[in-house]
């Protein structure tokens, strides 16, 4: 690599600037993006009130989850092809009038199978506001301020999904599951109207645009195949009891042949709609591969300690969302900042700290997380997860771009944006199995020291017997009501400390991840050159 290109490919002295002012630019497009993050966790809680209001069963109101996530995952890893084809700019807006247009269809749906349509709509427009808007601050900042403008980026896309639950829990209870949806309108609008007289396409977009591409039908029927069919194994696998299933077992099948086909096909086409072969670049593949991780820890924590304080601790779902929202104000606080040590600090420095930080916070979950704990403990807890998770997220988006022509950064913001999201939808799917199947494991250990010949246990009983005696029972029902307390006990500690294996788990592949850091590019920071080593 040139030592006097940028690490984004870019000759000095000859950058491009857009007309209106940068700054500006970043807030428009993270609007938007924010919008599209927030719509993948806001309708979570609202499941049970649109089934009960669509008279469908709550197994067949997830689809409206899963149609929305699959779709959305088909269209990320196609953004820079498609804005190749369209112009950035254009498909921008496309996907800006698709996501809203089809948020009203989705909030007057009458039935079941037309929200999840419109929702299969929604995913495909709202698939190309995450990456499209990371490419626009990539080339429209400097190198020395990227930091900071991911920075404001990285807040859409860690702190939606954190106040997604609460706010979509709200809006539910005081008004209608109806306005989760309604509410994108006046922000689609606003923000379509200031991207058309904001935003405009590079130079090199705007030559590339549209210029001998051909389309690639093949890759495009084998990546929405593979993809479509790994999001619903992923998103139902557990439900169904994985390979236990006959659907899940040849759905995977399919996401297997499917992807290893798109690889293959890919690496041979000259206009490929994933061009696979940038997975060359170690750095490039090793940004990838924790941006996947990263989704993994992110969405797998915003599960794990509402769920767990929900279905343990008898927590209302709002409650349960109020512990997360103190991460997500350290969020707020700490992306500036880190963003601003981005253009002073080597990326896979800050990468490491973040990863060392985040694995030390999972373990440190590991020692506390109990039946006993508090609010103000799960909140702390929280708050430590969220510490290390801007040190990660700005510095691999900077990471990602280094030694990348910069015709390729609506590709690359496709692709890392992708993985992000599977990450999400594999954590989620993970957590829930391992919580799961862990809980089996405990619960075995504990019933063993639970037989009526184990003499601790006959006196806890009797004990806890002679107590529901004294306050009225009988000795019979007293007995059998003693014998389900101490059955619920068992059980609910059994999947406390499936939880505790979730978090240290989590916390293994986190300290991982710091090891590779280390076998990151090194990077100028503030003049965005690429060093080798």
């Amino acid at each position: 690599m040139n030592s006097q290109a940028d690490s984004f490919g870019e000759p000095p002295g000859k950058r491009w600037r857009p007309k209106a002012n940068p700054w500006l630019i970043a807030i428009v497009v993270a609007m938007a993006a924010f919008m599209e993050v927030l719509d993948t966790s806001i309708a979570n809680v609202a499941l049970p009130h649109i089934a009960g209001n669509l008279s469908a069963s709550n197994d067949e109101s997830t689809w409206i989850l899963t149609s929305y996530l699959a779709s959305n995952a088909i269209v990320l890893p196609m953004t820079g092809w498609f804005a190749g084809l369209f112009g950035r700019k254009r498909f921008f807006m496309i996907c800006l009038v698709l996501f809203t247009l089809s948020s009203l269809l989705c909030g007057i749906a009458p039935n079941l199978g037309t929200i999840i349509i419109f929702r299969v709509l929604q995913g495909a427009g709202g698939g190309g506001l995450q990456p499209m808007a990371q490419a626009i601050l990539a080339d429209t900042f400097p190198p020395e301020e990227r930091g900071v403008a991911f920075a404001l980026y990285g807040i859409t896309s860690v702190f939606g999904p954190t106040i997604g639950p609460t706010l979509g829990g709200w809006i539910t209870d005081n008004y209608s599951w109806r306005w989760i949806f309604f509410i994108n309108l006046p922000v689609g609008i606003v923000a379509l109207f200031l991207i058309y007289r904001l935003v405009e396409d590079p130079p090199w977009a705007r030559v590339a645009k549209g210029a001998g591409v051909r389309i690639d039908y093949i890759g495009v029927a084998l990546l929405t195949i593979g993809i479509a069919a790994l999001q619903v194994v992923l998103d139902k696998g557990q439900e169904d009891d994985w390979f236990g299933s006959h659907f899940i077992l040849t759905l995977t099948v399919i996401a297997v042949v499917a992807l290893v086909a798109l690889v293959i096909w890919e690496w041979f086409q000259k206009d490929p709609v994933i061009d696979v072969r940038l997975f060359r670049n170690f750095n490039y593949l090793g940004s990838n591969l924790m941006m996947f991780n990263l989704g993994v820890v992110l969405f797998s924590s915003i599960v794990l300690l509402p769920q767990f304080l929900q279905n343990y601790l008898g927590y209302e779902a709002q409650s349960a969302g109020l512990v997360l929202s103190a991460g997500g104000i350290v969020l707020l606080v700490m992306m500036p900042v880190v963003g601003i040590l981005s253009s002073k600090v080597q990326a896979r420095y800050l990468i490491s700290f973040g990863w060392l930080v985040l694995a030390w916070s999972l373990y440190y979950t590991t020692q506390h997380l109990s039946l006993q704990i508090s609010f103000r403990t799960a909140s702390y807890l929280r708050v430590l997860q969220a510490i290390g998770l801007p040190f990660l997220f700005v510095p691999i988006s900077l990471a990602v771009y280094v030694g990348m022509p910069p015709e390729k950064n609506n590709t690359i913001a496709g692709m890392v944006n992708f993985m992000r999201n599977i990450g999400s939808s594999f954590g989620t799917s993970m957590v829930t199995t391992l919580t799961a199947r862990r809980a089996q494991v405990h619960q075995a250990y504990l019933v063993s020291n639970t037989s009526p010949g184990h003499l601790p246990f006959n006196q806890v009983l009797h004990a806890l017997a002679m107590r529901l005696t004294e306050a009225g029972m009988s000795v019979t029902t007293a007995t059998h009501q003693a014998y389900a307390r101490l059955y619920r006990t068992v059980r609910d500690q059994a999947s406390a400390l499936a939880y505790v294996d979730t978090y240290a788990i989590l916390a293994i592949g986190a300290a991982i991840m710091f090891l590779l850091s280390f076998a990151l590019r090194r990077n100028q920071p503030g003049a965005g050159e690429v060093a080798v080593g």
